[in-house]
């Protein structure tokens, strides 16, 4: 499967134009939810594709307001790669969404996209996980107060933690989308720019931080003191080591998860990442 057959093409795609400012890529990230948006340069009706405007840059840079100095240059791939190429190129530059481009912007392409390919049998996908699954889990203690559980994936710069109970067994699982949808926007001291969203908006800029391809509460943010095990989710999706890279795709896609752990009988043994299973494709 090449990623044109994978990506979403140009057609589809929302870009802002240079010259432009902040305000131009931000309504877009707050439509869409997107991480990033891609920025083209039209001259005498030809389009450049110039990079990408991320929410990082943003909330980086909160003053700065022309677009041209937001860019960020970002890795590229062509819409004939292979989508072992492109799990190789993600690999290598820590990246989750690649542009794809041939003179012209013809799409974007996710790790979403690559883990579809898997789940039917487009791409590769009979490893087992067992061989590419992480030994070291992130772990926290269901009656630690989510505040404090938050501080801990920020640390471990991870998204998850399976939750321990009592007994040191896995009782559930958080991750940061659980954080985020009880987190409360409160008044911060920094000076966050002026073209964030207000208290009262649906979608609050000042509440996210970017972090990799994640985003978790900054300090202007109020989190419930209840223990985890309020929050988390119960009901695990697991897998054994023996099962193939394709049925944790298909697991992956049918939950809308990114992460399940790995289970040896009743032990947990290690957990499965959606960049886990680009490993298994990786023609480095």
């Amino acid at each position: 499967m090449n990623v044109a057959d994978a990506m979403t093409p140009r057609s589809e795609l929302v870009t802002v134009e240079l010259p432009g400012t902040r305000d131009d890529a931000l309504e877009y990230l707050q439509d869409g939810g997107f991480s990033s948006v891609p920025v083209v340069k039209v001259e005498d009706g030809v389009e450049t594709f110039r990079g990408l405007v991320s929410r990082d840059s943003l909330i980086e840079n909160p003053d700065e307001d022309q677009l041209a100095l937001l860019l960020e240059e970002v890795p590229t791939i062509t819409g004939e790669a292979t989508i072992e190429e492109l799990a190789s190129v993600m690999l290598e530059e820590g990246t989750r969404r690649v542009p794809v481009v041939d003179g012209d912007l013809e799409g974007i392409v996710t790790i979403t996209d690559v883990i579809h390919a898997i789940a039917t049998d487009d791409a590769d996908g009979e490893t087992e996980v067992g061989t590419v699954a992480a030994r070291r889990i992130n772990a926290t203690y269901a009656g630690t107060p989510l505040p404090v559980a938050e501080r801990e994936l920020y640390y471990a710069d991870e998204p998850y933690a399976i939750v321990l109970d009592d007994d040191a067994e896995p009782a559930g699982i958080l991750t940061e989308v659980d954080v985020l949808e009880v987190a409360n926007v409160v008044e911060g001291e920094a000076r966050t720019g002026d073209s964030l969203a207000a208290d009262d908006d649906d979608w609050k800029w000042e509440s996210i931080k970017s972090i990799g391809n994640r985003y978790l509460p900054t300090r202007n943010v109020e989190i419930p003191t209840a223990p985890v095990a309020e929050f988390m989710t119960e009901d695990v999706v697991t897998v054994t080591r023996r099962k193939t890279a394709r049925e944790a795709a298909r697991l992956m896609i049918r939950h809308d998860i990114e992460q399940i752990p790995m289970m040896s009988g009743n032990e947990l043994a290690g957990i499965v990442q959606d960049t886990h299973l680009l490993e298994a494709l990786d023609e480095r």
